[in-house]
């Protein structure tokens, strides 16, 4: 990969997780981009459409052009229309946020969502972003199907994060990660209480074909109505949606593709 190429994902990546924008200084300096070349990669950026700037000299942001081809990739797998009477079942049974993450390689990436939550409190992540594996119940569903040791590689490359950006039960040890996994495979589903984030609940079950997991359908919401007893009662009917998806996620060349380089 080209150092301008990377540089430029560099920067499309840091900008997914700043709806608001960043200066061009901080991105630079966050980066390890001389000031120079972040300035002509914005440039090119804009121009290309994937990048505007608030206002003459203000921060920088990205456009919906990313987000466009990323759905509309999307659609032309028919995931969408795959799983979307799923989804919409759980999250009208559930009340709350429901969501699909794909397992891409050694990524787990949210895809698809359904919002139970009419009005209220909504929780509502962004879409398109990779899982963190140490802290989401998605990542955690993905893990218990996987031995020890292969569950820590995944983890160790990814890394645990900074413990400010998630929530105060967050793994953030090896033999903490171990015993919440240990626990999720003899349930058989994942279970999270504020590891994301303050506040929120979560649980998440993998779509299995055979016995490789190739997805993952999670339920997520604010603590207080999402309570431990509320989740226990729900899986019944998330078990059976990652059931249900698990044969016809054949029909999506998205779900199981085999890892980058591999046939």
């Amino acid at each position: 990969m080209t150092l301008a190429l990377d540089r430029g994902l560099a920067l499309l990546e840091r900008l997914c997780g700043q709806p608001e924008g960043m200066p061009l200084t901080a991105l630079a300096d966050e980066l390890d981009i001389p000031r120079s070349a972040c300035h002509r990669l914005l440039a090119e950026l804009q121009r290309r459409g994937y990048v505007r700037q608030a206002h003459s000299q203000g921060d920088y942001l990205l456009t919906a052009k990313l987000a466009s081809l990323g759905l509309g990739f999307l659609s032309s797998l028919g995931l969408v229309d795959i799983a979307e009477p799923l989804l919409e079942r759980l999250a009208k049974e559930s009340g709350e946020l429901v969501r699909l993450a794909i397992v891409d390689d050694e990524r787990l990436i949210w895809v698809a969502k359904a919002q139970g939550v009419r009005k209220g409190l909504r929780y509502d992540p962004d879409m398109g972003m990779d899982a963190r594996l140490s802290c989401t119940a998605s990542g955690h569903a993905w893990l218990l199907t996987l031995s020890d040791e292969r569950a820590l590689e995944l983890v160790s490359r990814q890394g645990f994060g900074q413990p400010k950006d998630y929530g105060p039960k967050a793994p953030t040890t090896v033999k903490a990660l171990l015993g919440v996994l240990h626990a999720a495979r003899t349930r058989g589903y994942a279970m999270i209480d504020e590891m994301f984030a303050p506040g929120m609940t979560a649980m998440a079950a993998p779509v299995l074909r055979g016995r490789e997991a190739v997805g993952v359908i999670s339920i997520a919401g604010p603590r207080q109505r999402l309570t431990v007893a509320r989740m226990q009662q729900l899986a019944p009917a998330m078990l059976a949606a990652t059931a249900e998806l698990g044969p016809i996620s054949r029909s999506s060349t998205l779900f199981g593709r085999a890892p980058l380089g591999k046939s």
